[in-house]
This record gives structure tokens, sequence and C-alpha cells, in this order.
């Protein structure tokens, strides 16, 4: 038995006489040591583990080569992980057969979509009295043909008066002016003495086309429309050739809601009713949480049974921003529609 002295902290107090008790087992793991104070209880101390470095992060490494090694081998690794994953799950569901669960659907943002009670029934009656009285009735009755004015911003860039000309061999009866300082509320009395059905206004920022706006003449109603994802007909690959004058087929996927009707006839009042099928050009809006997807393609019949579609070009990708009632007027316009930021991605 050995005895020491314990002192006590910086105020003197807490120190007493201790004694070191030798275990009497010496072999195997080794000694165990205790403390023993006068006056108390018998504790043990533990012995000291291993401290190891926090967790390990490859963006700490500072050598990008090795940083980048690194990254690439995590990434294959994860990838074995969950091939093999993926085939010990085929071969449990093999061993079962008939018995085995039903394959899980993976959850995507349509699937989980909060249904709109706005969806419009095409055979209701008061859907078809709106259609016979709104501002496109006249189009859809074949009493007037689409002529339509495309403008830009002032001063255009190259890829903006490009994209002007193309939307001018997508859109029959097309005509591109440029404004040259002219006001937006002059330019819409001139189309409507005209004739024109629409005009349509090409913004840019950056030399980029950015905005839309879209407007039917003479009584409206006025789209603001947000633009990207712009490709031309030259950064396409694997284009057709130029499309042909031929009057192209529309289809409309998924305007489904109220608001939907409404900017799906707008688009189709753009193009004339009777589609030139000679020319097997269809130009497309398809609309997908909340985004409208523009392609124009053509027909390639191989054969009797097959047929496949070559891109034409343009594409770009349109966003909805307000849906104003009557022609443009920025100050004193009356709304129907204006875009709200929303916190959940299931609610479009």
């Amino acid at each position: 038995m050995i005895y020491f002295w314990r002192g006590g902290g910086g105020g003197g107090g807490g120190g007493g006489l201790c004694r070191m008790k030798r275990g009497a087992s010496q072999e195997g793991d080794g000694e165990k040591v205790g403390l023993e104070t006068e006056g108390g209880d018998a504790k043990k101390m533990k012995p000291e583990t291993a401290t190891f470095p926090p967790t390990f992060s490859v963006s700490e490494i500072k050598n990008k080569q090795r940083r980048h090694l690194m990254f690439m081998k995590f990434k294959q690794e994860r990838r074995k992980q969950k091939m093999q994953l993926r085939k010990k799950r085929q071969k449990e569901r093999e061993a079962l057969g008939d018995k085995a669960p039903p394959k899980e659907v993976p959850k995507t943002i349509e699937n989980q979509r909060v249904y709109d009670e706005t969806t419009v029934d095409p055979e209701d009656e008061e859907v078809a009295f709106d259609e016979g009285t709104d501002e496109f009735s006249a189009y859809f009755q074949g009493l007037t043909n689409p002529k339509v004015l495309i403008t830009t911003s002032d001063r255009p860039r190259g890829k903006t008066v490009k994209f002007c000309e193309q939307l001018a061999t997508v859109i029959p009866n097309a005509h591109v002016y440029y404004r040259r300082g002219l006001a937006l509320k002059r330019i819409i009395p001139q189309c409507i003495s005209r004739n024109f059905t629409y005009l349509m206004v090409v913004n840019e920022d950056r030399h980029v086309p950015n905005g839309l706006v879209l407007c039917h003449l003479p009584d409206g109603p006025t789209a603001h429309f947000k633009v990207s994802s712009v490709r031309l007909r030259k950064e396409i690959k694997r284009r057709g050739k130029d499309p042909t004058e031929h009057y192209p087929e529309v289809i409309l996927n998924n305007f489904t809601t109220r608001l939907g009707h409404t900017i799906g006839r707008l688009f189709a009042a753009l193009f004339p009713q009777d589609p030139q099928f000679v020319g097997r050009q269809v130009a497309t809006f398809h609309n997908q949480r909340d985004f409208i997807f523009f392609r124009f393609h053509r027909y390639i019949f191989k054969n009797e049974k097959k047929v496949g579609i070559q891109e034409l070009g343009p594409r770009f990708t349109l966003k909805l921003r307000s849906l104003q009632k009557g022609t443009f007027d920025s100050k004193f316009g009356e709304y129907e529609w204006v875009l709200k930021v929303s916190l959940s991605n299931l609610t479009f």
C-alpha cells in the first residue's frame, strides 16, 4: 500500500490523504489501479480512450487533383454499393416469386401534387358559355384570322433579333418590326387599325431574351411571361432543315385549370385553325409544374407503321408572371392573376 497527499484547489479546500491500491491480478489485461480516499468509498479510474480525429471531409483536401481523385473514388464506391443492393433486392424478388411485395412508386413532384379544385371540365355548360363569349370567341368561330406583330425592347442585340426572326418563321402571318423608342400605348392603336390580332414584345437582359409580353387585340387579355433556356436553331444538335411556310399543327398539353385554360386559348389563337398536314410540322406547348415548354418539330415517316420527329427550333421555356384584362396598361390595368412566391413545390 502506497500513501500520498492529494492537494486541493487554489482555495485550499478538498485536499486529503489518499492511498493507492495495486490490483491483485497483474497478468492478462495488465494492472488495475484505483484510488481510495479516507472516509469515502473506493473509486476506480477509467482508462483513457484513444482520441480520433473528427469525420474526414473530401472538401478539406487542399490539393485540387488529389481532391478530385478522392471524390471520384467516393462516387465509384457509392455506385458500387447501390448496384449490390439492387442485385440483392432483385434476387430476393426472384426467390419470392408471386409472393414478392409490389415495387414502391418513387415520390415525385407530379404524383405528390396537391389537387387544384379549379380544374376545368370541357363538357361543363358554364365553360362552354364562357368560351362562346370571351375575347377569343371570334377566332374560334372562324370570324378572324391571326395576324401577329413581333417587336422588341429598345435597341435589341444579336440573339434577341435572331430569336424574333425565328419566331416569325414558326408563327404564320407574323411580321417583325423594331420599336425605335416608340411606346407600347402608341403601338397598340396602330396595330388595331391595321387588323393585327396579336402584339408580341420580346424583352432582353444582357443581350439575352428574358421576357415576353403577349397582348391579344383588340380587347385583350395581356400575358407577361418570363423567358428562359432559349436555344436558337444553330444551337440545337441534329436539327432539321428550316421550316416551310405550311401552317403547323398545334398541341397543348396539361392546360386543365381555369387559368391554364385561358392561357391555352391564348396560345391557340396565335396559329390558323386549318393546319396543313402536308408540311408535317407541329408546335407543342407543354405545361408542367407551371413551366410552359415550347418545341417545334417535323414528323419523319419511316414507313406505314413507324414515325419519328425531328426538332426544327427554336426552343424556349415560359413561366407566367401576370395576366391582365384588356390591352397592355402598366399603371391602371386590372390584373386577373399575378404570380406569388410559394414555399411549397406541391401547389402549382
